[in-house]
C-alpha cells in the first residue's frame, strides 16, 4: 500500500510540472507575440499585453460600393494576411494590396472598458491627404459574450490635408475589466473554513473506512480526541456554571458571631413544694 502511494505522489508530481513548463512557454510566447509591437514607452506594453488572446488571428472585413469591392485584414501585432510588418491590409478584387499600417510603428491608448490601437506608416496617398501617409485606427471595446467580435470599418477619413486614417471597430471580452469580488473578508474566511472542515470530515472519514476499517462512529476522524474536547469542555462548563455545596450568607454587622446564640436553660425548680 505505501509502495502504491508513492508512485502515485510521484506520478502526480510530474504531471504538476510539465503543466506548470507548458504554462511557461504559453505565457513567453504570448509576450513574445505583443512584443512584435513597437511601441515608445512601457505603459503601452501593458496595454498590448491586455490583447495577448486576439494575437495570431486574422481579422477580416469587406466593404462594397458602386465602383469597388475591398477586404481588410487586421492582426494584433502580427503580419495581416502574411505582409511583412503590416498590422493592417487593403485587397481590391484584383488581389492588390495596400499597407494601411505597420505595426512596427503602433500606439496603445487603454480606457476604462476599451482600447485604441493605432497602427502608423502605412502606403501613401497618391491624390488625397497631401500625399500623406495612411493610418489605421481600431476601437476594440468590451463585450462579454465575444472572445473577438467581427471586425467593421466605420469609415475612410481622407478629405483633410494630413493625418488621414482608417477607422475599425471591434468587440472582445479581452478588453472588459475584471468583475470585483463583493464578498467581504468575513465572508471569504468563513467559506475557506468551512471548505477545510468539509475536506478534513470526507477525507479522514474515508481514510478511517477505506483503509483503516473503522465501523460506526470510529469512523470520524480523530474521534476519541474530539469526544475527549467535548467531556473536558462539559467538565469546565459544570465547575464554571454550577454551584458546589450551601453558601453562607454574610454577617450583617462586623464583630458578630455568625454561631446560633444558646438560649438560656428554663428552669423550674421554683414549681417543686417546699
Amino acid at each position: 500500500m505505501a509502495l502504491c502511494l508513492i508512485e502515485v505522489m510521484a506520478q502526480s508530481t510530474w504531471w504538476r510540472l510539465l503543466a506548470f513548463f507548458v504554462l511557461m512557454v504559453t505565457k513567453a510566447q504570448a509576450v513574445e507575440n505583443t512584443s512584435r509591437c513597437k511601441v515608445k514607452n512601457n505603459s503601452e506594453k501593458k496595454v498590448l499585453s491586455v490583447l495577448e488572446p486576439l494575437t495570431n488571428q486574422n481579422f477580416t472585413a469587406k466593404t462594397k460600393d458602386e465602383m469597388e469591392e475591398y477586404t481588410y485584414v487586421f492582426q494584433v501585432c502580427g503580419d495581416a494576411d502574411g505582409v511583412k510588418d503590416a498590422g493592417v491590409v487593403q485587397k481590391n478584387k484584383d488581389k492588390q494590396l495596400v499597407v494601411i499600417g505597420n505595426y512596427s510603428l503602433t500606439q496603445a491608448i487603454k480606457g476604462s472598458d476599451w482600447i485604441l490601437l493605432i497602427y502608423q506608416g502605412g502606403e501613401k496617398y497618391h491624390e488625397h491627404c497631401s500625399q500623406g501617409a495612411r493610418k489605421a485606427v481600431i476601437m476594440i471595446s468590451c463585450d462579454r459574450t465575444k472572445t473577438a467580435g467581427p471586425l467593421s470599418v466605420i469609415l475612410e477619413d481622407r478629405e483633410r490635408k494630413s493625418d488621414c486614417f482608417y477607422l475599425f471597430e471591434m468587440d472582445s471580452s479581452a478588453v472588459c475589466p475584471p468583475i470585483e469580488s463583493k464578498l467581504s473578508t468575513g465572508s471569504i474566511l468563513l467559506i475557506v473554513c468551512f471548505s477545510c472542515l468539509a475536506v478534513y470530515l470526507i477525507g479522514g472519514f474515508l481514510y478511517q473506512r477505506l483503509i483503516v476499517g473503522a465501523k460506526g462512529v470510529e469512523q470520524y476522524p480523530n474521534y476519541g480526541f474530539w469526544s475527549e474536547i467535548g467531556n473536558l469542555s462539559a467538565d469546565g462548563c459544570d465547575f464554571v456554571c454550577r454551584s458546589r455545596g450551601s453558601r453562607e450568607e454574610p454577617p450583617t454587622y462586623r464583630g458578630v458571631s455568625t454561631e446560633p446564640l444558646e438560649e438560656p436553660e428554663e428552669r423550674d425548680d421554683h414549681l417543686l413544694p417546699m
